[in-house]
């Protein structure tokens, strides 16, 4: 939906007993819904063969493409380019090679200094292929293995160097890493399968793939998967976290678990806050499918308003997100939704959705609402109003795009052309996670980020020094 906030990438990380290809293809198609503008997979034999390209799963690692590619360790990767244009070249995993053997490299997330670090090493007469920040990361972790053949070491050495957002697997010749980020930005997990280990994005691909969750990666962790086991290294510890909020409230499956909270669980409280923090006299609660559905559930339960499905979703229109003229994504959207008359004819509705970014989906649900026959149309949204960019991997990068930029909820609400709108709070979503709050990262909404951005205010500090 263009209304939503751009998702980040899927990692999967796999050591088996047996072949990993297709297991590694079904824990992507699990976390899909995280990028899908490619996918590809990276395979050790003796030698590190990949599959990869732009697409769906099922479409780039089909049968006849990944027939004969065989190996008990790998590891896979589906994209959203954030940094870096969407283009074959930025496929990933990304993969190396040197003197001393391979790396390849699956990476979710944004580095903050990779256009600094890209520049000084280009300086020194460094060449790069493609324009991600992955490339950045393989090839430093690869300058490290030149020098001494300790991946640990190397990994080490690289996280000390690059800044931001990263959730990553990697292959070392045959070896298999899981690494997250210090202020564990993205959400990387630990499972057991029947025949080996496996790191996700998500826990949901433990489920679907029969295996059992171990536990959370804790941030600044680098993890070491074989066949037998696990082994754990850490960089020092921050004092503290950076889980982002986007992963709760929209990015991950309901299904998942991250960092001890179920993201269904943590929806429904969303939406519970939401009808307790602003109540209105209404005959129907209606979510948007499918990402407000939790919310609103939630709110229903709270308000004790009716819930019933007001909208029929198509799931077989192209993905509106990356539709690159506005006309068209709006053309889709119409495509995508289409109103169920009897639920919303001379009714007065609420209509709930986790977030709005820029405004342009939600006003044209709330016409079709009136269109149905609402006699009345209200917006409550799960998540706090979206009013900085993101610099950490979500595609939100400029102010102006945002609904909520130097508007008040009323400007809001005539701009959607609903009877009214309102967002959960701050606290309320605090309080919904469960996680104080100095252990999210919150900085879309409160523009405070938990790392050092030129010109923006960072995380507890007290004012803004602009360079």
């Amino acid at each position: 939906m263009s209304d939503k906030p751009k998702h980040f990438c899927g990692i999967a990380g796999m050591a088996l007993a047996t072949d990993s290809v297709l297991p590694l293809r079904k824990a992507l198609r699990v976390i899909q819904h995280r990028g899908q503008e490619s996918a590809g997979i990276a395979v050790f034999d003796g030698q590190i063969r990949s599959v990869k390209g732009m697409g769906l799963v099922h479409e780039v690692l089909t049968n006849t493409a990944i027939a004969g590619v065989h190996g008990n360790n790998g590891i896979g990767h589906v994209r959203y380019s954030t940094t870096g244009s969407s283009s074959l070249e930025n496929c990933a995993p990304i993969v190396v090679k040197m003197l001393q053997g391979e790396v390849a490299l699956a990476h979710n997330g944004d580095i903050v200094n990779s256009d600094k670090i890209r520049a000084k090493l280009q300086s020194e007469g460094w060449a790069f292929l493609t324009t991600t920040d992955s490339e950045i990361i393989v090839r430093l972790v690869a300058n490290e293995l030149s020098q001494s053949p300790d991946p640990v070491r190397g990994i080490k050495n690289t996280m000390k160097i690059i800044d931001g957002a990263y959730s990553m697997t990697l292959m070392v010749g045959g070896r298999v890493f899981g690494v997250r980020d210090s202020l564990g930005f993205r959400p990387l997990c630990l499972g057991r399968l029947h025949d080996g280990y496996c790191i996700a994005s998500e826990s949901a691909v433990f489920d679907v793939l029969q295996g059992e969750f171990i536990r959370d990666v804790v941030p600044g962790e680098i993890i070491e998967i074989t066949p037998e086991g696990y082994t754990s290294h850490s960089v020092p510890a921050m004092p503290h976290k950076a889980n982002c909020m986007f992963e709760w409230v929209y990015f991950a499956r309901p299904d998942s678990i991250i960092d001890g909270l179920e993201v269904y669980t943590a929806r429904k409280r969303l939406g519970s806050i939401l009808a307790e923090e602003h109540p209105v006299e209404a005959d129907v609660v209606v979510p948007v499918p499918d990402s407000g559905r939790a919310h609103a559930l939630g709110f229903a339960e709270t308000s004790g308003i009716p819930y019933e499905e007001g909208f029929m979703k198509n799931r077989y229109v192209e993905r509106t997100f990356i539709m690159p003229e506005q006309a068209t994504r709006d053309e889709s959207v119409l495509l995508k939704l289409n109103p169920i008359k009897s639920t919303m004819k001379g009714k007065r509705v609420v209509i709930v959705d986790d977030s709005i970014v820029r405004g342009t989906t939600m006003r044209r649900i709330v016409q079709m609402a009136r269109r149905a026959g609402a006699k009345e149309v209200h917006v409550r949204i799960g998540c706090p109003p979206v009013k900085a960019p993101c610099y950490y991997g979500v595609d939100m990068k400029t102010r102006e795009q945002f609904a909520a930029t130097n508007r008040t909820v009323e400007e809001i609400s005539r701009l959607i052309t609903a009877d009214s709108v309102a967002y959960t709070s701050i606290g309320g979503l605090v309080k919904a996670l469960g996680l104080p709050e100095c252990e999210l990262c919150m900085a879309c909404l409160n523009a405070e980020y938990p790392t050092h951005i030129p010109g923006e205010k960072m995380r507890f500090q007290k004012r803004l020094d602009v360079e």
